[in-house]
């Protein structure tokens, strides 16, 4: 990851000029750009959703500004009611590592968008999207809002069977200026931040660029996780009241695996015990001894035990040109047009399938499996007022190019294995399977948002989803489909509908209910249908049906002098449930079996709550309650029963419970969080667990005002899991089994001890 190229680097040079030059400018009327002394005055970090037909919450900028910089945006709504947030890093930034459950339903089974962009599934081996850290830097986040149950109809997504995730991006200042923040600590953690801002160069016409480099070494083993990233963001006026918004990113990221454990490896090697990146010579031994039936050396049980290395490596190329144009004073247009262009590798050097002599000869190869996404859409809405009714209809329009393929490299059989899984590889020996799947994506919705009196609001809507997959095969010889095969998923008519019912000033109560549905994985990997063999998809093609979900909720929003808070209940049919049954470990790579297994019923309740008693003290706290459990026995197709009707489902924890107090005078600040995650099964049967935790988070900080050129400076101090605890964060990253009785499934991973991190801020 030292040398990362971008290809926007010549658009960005010239920008970044422009910007410079308006910096250097002198004002005609400076004015303070909002800072983190502002931020102190700002009463609400945790909005509640007041007005809305469903459950949302809301994280502001006042709420993200105090967590370690480089934290991912997607785990800082760890707090909000009904989330449970895993990762093996203090950043939530990782990965390979990196999980969400929100009310039963996992991270790819989520809905995400950036400014009304969709983000795809989130997932490691992402197929339609990107990853939120890569999307945009965590500084250039405004608010982060989340809908537990419903997202709204327009939401671009074919993925949200639960809950949405909406990351708005900030927007430039008015006002020309820079900000500069510079962040060291545990792990040898290096980020730099570096945003300037044009100001008002006329009607409003602005931007900013900004810069971010993060490199830190893993907490555990050798490697490092790394990050490069351009973000630039402008305004340009249309006429009175419209704007066009242009948003460009570019992202290079390598992050090097920590080792998957399961508890017996725990137990056995501790929670410490990695790769062995350092040790090329004992790769090679344990390699060998695995091939020729011959001893492991201690402590060593299984090849599986340790590799040399993994990684995952991206490259991500981003562009948005947006457009609000008001027509009248009821009639407004919202389009927007975008193109993602993604690279990666995710590299595991395997001691399964040696290199050949005339390859290196090492008894080791790098195993890949190579991403390439190539999509393109569109997004629009008609809004209309018409009395007491504001009526929208909208589409999402997707083309999705996505190349796939598992390669193998060769390695040396000498001193040094002669690649490093920082880097793409290039030069394979071996391809052993590769596709070109295309997607295409139509999304139409109309909703009718009816203020039947001043204190009774109806939302009532639907939404047409068609999604078509084909793949086509360019090599196919691991087994998987060999002849191009489609599938669809479609639903003509998924409603959704709300009331919002006022009662007083203080309260106000809401329902709604929505079905949706999430359209099948086009790819050779994963809970994906073309991931079987050629006979499993033909099996399945015509009686597949894709995953839906009915999901209701009814919930009391209050507030008063002081407090805001929700209590809400809700009910979630989950139908079609498709199951990818791995046929050998996650090195291996072999087909998956991919069943429609029944159902999930899930009920629950939730609240949280804002209080600030005294002027500077704020206390938040948010406890949850869920009871997802599957519906059905499933039967293999060899008749075999398995009895999970009735079982919790897998990592979704029955309780949550948060807490966080703030003291902040707008000079001083201290912000403690307690985030407490009840037992987590990993086994569909229920009979594997990792036990409940309860971490503690930390930040202090003081801003110390101008100080030299410098407009304002803050020292923030930011501690992540402060009491040091050890526990299994991640659980399920190679899957997760039916039964792990003897605890040797390696599926878990284990996560960061105590990290501190210390920020110089300055504005200019």
């Amino acid at each position: 990851m030292n040398e990362l190229v971008f290809r926007s680097a010549h658009l960005a040079a010239a920008v970044a000029a422009l910007l410079a030059g308006a910096v250097l400018a002198p004002a005609a009327h400076a004015v303070v750009t909002p800072s983190a002394a502002a931020i102190g005055e700002i009463d609400e970090v945790v909005v509640f959703g007041r007005g809305q037909t469903r459950q949302v919450t809301q994280l502001t900028a006042a709420d993200l500004a105090q967590v370690a910089p480089g934290t991912s945006p997607i785990k800082t709504i760890e707090k909000l009611p009904g989330v449970n947030f895993q990762s093996a890093d203090p950043f939530g930034a990782y990965e390979w590592s990196t999980r969400i459950t929100i009310r039963g339903f996992n991270q790819t089974q989520l809905g995400y968008t950036l400014d009304g962009l969709p983000l795809g599934d989130m997932s490691y081996s992402n197929h339609n999207g990107l990853h939120i850290s890569r999307a945009l830097s965590a500084e250039n986040i405004a608010n982060v809002t989340l809908s537990q149950g419903t997202g709204a109809l327009g939401t671009a997504s074919t993925n949200n069977l639960g809950g949405t995730l909406q990351f708005r991006s900030l927007d430039p200042s008015l006002d020309s200026g820079a900000k500069l923040a510079i962040t060291g600590g545990s792990a040898h953690t290096r980020r730099v931040f570096a945003r300037l801002e044009t100001g008002d160069l006329g009607d409003g016409l602005r931007g900013y660029l900004s810069y971010t480099h993060q490199q830190a070494d893993k907490w555990k083993g050798v490697g490092e996780q790394a990050q490069q990233q351009i973000n630039l963001k402008t305004l340009i006026p249309v006429g009175t009241d419209g704007q066009l918004t242009l948003l460009l990113s570019s992202s290079d990221r390598a992050e090097q695996d920590y080792q998957d454990l399961s508890l017996e490896m725990i137990s056995r090697l501790g929670y410490h015990w990695d790769n062995i990146s350092s040790d090329w010579n004992l790769a090679q031994q344990l390699a060998t001894a695995y091939q020729t039936g011959g001893a492991f050396p201690a402590p060593f049980n299984s090849v599986d035990d340790a590799y040399y290395d993994a990684s995952g490596l991206r490259k991500d190329r981003l562009g948005a040109l947006s457009l609000m144009l008001p027509v009248n004073d009821s009639l407004s247009l919202n389009a927007a047009l975008y193109r993602h262009k993604n690279e990666g590798q995710g590299t595991w050097f395997t001691p399964y399938v040696p290199t050949p002599l005339e390859a290196g000869g090492a008894p080791i190869s790098v195993r890949t499996t190579e991403y390439g996404i190539d999509r393109h859409g569109i997004t629009g809405s008609v809004n209309l007022t018409a009395g007491r009714h504001e009526l929208t209809a909208g589409a999402w329009f997707e083309k999705n190019d996505f190349h796939q393929a598992r390669r193998f490299y060769g390695l040396s059989a000498g001193v040094t294995p002669g690649r490093s899984a920082q880097h793409f590889q290039t030069g394979p020996f071996f391809t052993q399977w590769e596709y070109q799947f295309k997607t295409t994506t139509a999304h139409l919705y109309v909703q009718d948002a009816w203020s039947i009196t001043d204190s009774l609001k109806a939302t009532l809507g639907f939404k047409n989803v068609q999604v078509k997959n084909r793949a086509v095969p360019v090599t196919a010889s691991g087994g998987a489909v060999d002849v191009t095969s489609t599938i669809e998923a479609q639903k003509s008519f998924l409603p959704q509908a709300g009331l919002n019912w006022t009662v007083s000033d203080t309260q106000e109560v809401f329902f709604s209910v929505a079905q949706n549905m999430r359209a099948f994985v086009a790819a050779a990997t994963g809970a994906a249908p073309f991931a079987a063999t050629q006979a499993g998809f033909d099996a399945i093609r015509d009686s597949l049906q894709p995953e839906t979900s009915t999901t209701s909720e009814i919930g009391w929003r209050f507030r008063s002098e002081g407090y805001e808070g929700v209590v809400s209940a809700y009910h979630v049919k989950f139908q079609d449930r498709l199951l990818a049954v791995s046929t050998g470990p996650g090195i291996i790579g072999a087909p998956v079996a991919l069943q429609n297994v029944g159902g999930v019923t899930t009920n629950g309740l939730e609240a949280g709550m804002a209080w600030k008693p005294l002027q500077h003290f704020s206390v938040y706290g948010s406890v949850s309650f869920n009871r997802s459990e599957y519906a059905n026995d499933v039967v293999d197709g060899d008749g075999v029963r398995t009895a999970l009707k009735g079982k919790q489902v897998v990592d979704a924890p029955e309780f949550l419970a948060k807490l966080e107090a703030s003291y902040d005078t707008g000079t001083f600040f201290v912000r403690g969080n307690v985030n407490h995650t009840g037992k987590r099964y990993y086994s569909h049967l229920n009979d594997a667990s990792v036990p409940a935790t309860t971490l503690v988070d930390a930040a202090i900080g003081y801003r110390l005002g101008g100080f030299g050129v410098a407009k304002e400076m803050t020292l923030q101090l930011n501690a992540t899991n402060l009491l040091d605890e050890q526990y299994v964060s991640t659980i399920g990253s190679n899957g997760f089994p039916n039964s792990d009785t003897a605890g040797s499934n390696q599926t878990l991973l284990a996560a960061a001890p105590r990290q501190v991190f210390m920020t110089l801020e300055a504005r200019f």
